[in-house]
């Protein structure tokens, strides 16, 4: 079974309630033996817009920015390190927003800390979080797909401080028809310049299990673009519940891991000191 979810929020993140030992007693209680917490950092978020907790209520926080307090967030990790040592092995890691102009704050962010584990992530284009239906207005679903991986591309050319590519095509989740028409052949040429970029640059993807709980029979990335990066070659891939509460911790874990063997990932990854230890799927 796969034993590390390395996508996880506590309530150091903005988007979550959920106190960080809440969520290691979840992950312990579902057989897992690596944690990393990739809480949210999101410089210059729209702060017209309000985040909303997964049962689509307002978050009652700080809704100033989406930012982390990294040193909070690490010395309370290093405390719960000494806490559950020998229970559960705990990894520093982050997920960092990505906009253009942010290219050299994350970069200087990154270098600040003894991160083990860099999610870079795309939730804004042009300065609107594709969360909300705003982003849609005025476009053809076809149109707003291909402006978000178009953005993607864009970060991925213009950075690299990061380790693997979060939820390369989360927009999907938010869709107005979600992925029912959504089909890797319609953004093939945009998707394997994605695909190839990271590849050369030695970086990998995550099979987010969210995509499950918000999609119904998907993970995020699709099934397609997993297909697709291994047949490109590539190999880096970390497996992430993206849970923000104790119920999604290792989410579908069992989903995705038959998943990957179909595909003919024989090993998934995790990281320390941010780079890739490689565990066996069978």
């Amino acid at each position: 079974m796969i034993t590390a979810d390395f996508h996880l929020h506590s309530s150091h993140s903005e988007d979550s309630q959920t106190p960080m030992e809440q969520q290691i007693e979840a992950g312990i209680k579902a057989g897992l033996k690596y944690m990393c917490f990739t809480e949210h950092m999101d410089k210059d978020w729209p702060k017209d817009a309000v985040p909303l907790k997964e049962d689509g209520t307002p978050d009652i926080k700080d809704l100033s920015a989406f930012e982390v307090d990294t040193d909070a967030y690490f010395k309370h990790l290093t405390e719960l390190k000494g806490t559950y040592s020998g229970r559960v092995d705990l990894r520093f890691g982050i997920e960092y927003g990505c906009q253009t102009h942010l290219a050299q704050h994350n970069i200087d962010y990154v270098n600040q800390y003894p991160f083990d584990f860099v999610i870079a992530s795309q939730h804004l284009v042009n300065g609107i979080d594709v969360y909300y239906p705003e982003y849609f207005e005025g476009k053809s679903e076809h149109e707003a797909y291909l402006a978000y991986f178009e953005a993607v591309l864009e970060s991925i050319c213009i950075f690299s401080g990061y380790d693997i590519f979060g939820h390369i095509d989360y927009i999907v989740r938010y869709g107005p028809n979600k992925n029912k028409d959504y089909f890797y052949k319609d953004y093939a040429d945009v998707l394997d310049e994605i695909l190839k970029r990271l590849i050369m640059n030695g970086k990998g993807i995550e099979i987010n299990t969210a995509g499950y709980r918000k999609l119904g029979d998907s993970p995020n990335p699709s099934r397609e673009i997993l297909k697709r990066y291994r047949e490109l070659g590539g190999e880096i891939i970390t497996v992430g519940s993206d849970a923000h509460t104790t119920g999604s911790v290792a989410f579908a874990f069992d989903k995705a891991e038959s998943l990957l063997k179909e595909l003919g990932y024989t090993h998934y990854c995790i990281f320390k000191e941010r780079r890739p230890e490689f565990l066996p799927l069978f």
